[in-house]
């Protein structure tokens, strides 16, 4: 991200935000998660939980997922403005993985007295995977 504020007096639909890549997610990463959100669930840290599982390894939070996207809408767009943020998880994140968050403007409209935006967000990883999609609704300054 550059940093540098957009001009939205001239944003469009289907104009980007700045894209913003996290990872890879490493096992350290995970657990110092864990503590933060306070989802301990083993399948997040404990290998061998997660192959009784099924799975290969351990697996990222979808919820880490869904705060580093809301970090890229953030960053784009001072936090006071955002009026909603929803998200889907779509596919499991995998401990390595890198994730590419990205997003666009969907709409733009007017509603309690405010000009705003609707955006379209996902996060994908290495593989092209989408592992999250959502919608944030911003006030526009």
């Amino acid at each position: 991200m550059s940093g540098q504020a957009p001009d939205f007096g001239q944003l469009q639909v289907g104009d980007e935000l700045p894209t913003l890549t996290f990872g890879p997610v490493t096992r350290h990463v995970l657990a110092l998660y864990c503590g933060g959100s306070g989802d301990h669930n083993p399948i997040h840290v404990d290998s061998d939980f997660a192959q009784q599982a099924g799975l290969d390894d351990v697996i990222a939070h979808g919820m880490l997922s869904m705060a580093v996207l809301g970090r890229m809408v953030t960053e784009w767009i001072p936090q006071q403005q955002l009026r909603a943020y929803s998200a889907r998880f779509m596919a499991i994140t995998p401990v390595h993985a890198t994730v590419t968050c990205s997003g666009r403007v969907s709409r733009i409209f007017e509603e309690d007295g405010e000009r705003r935006l609707r955006l379209k967000l996902r996060t994908r990883i290495d593989d092209g995977k989408t592992t999250l999609s959502a919608t944030a609704t911003v006030a526009l300054p």
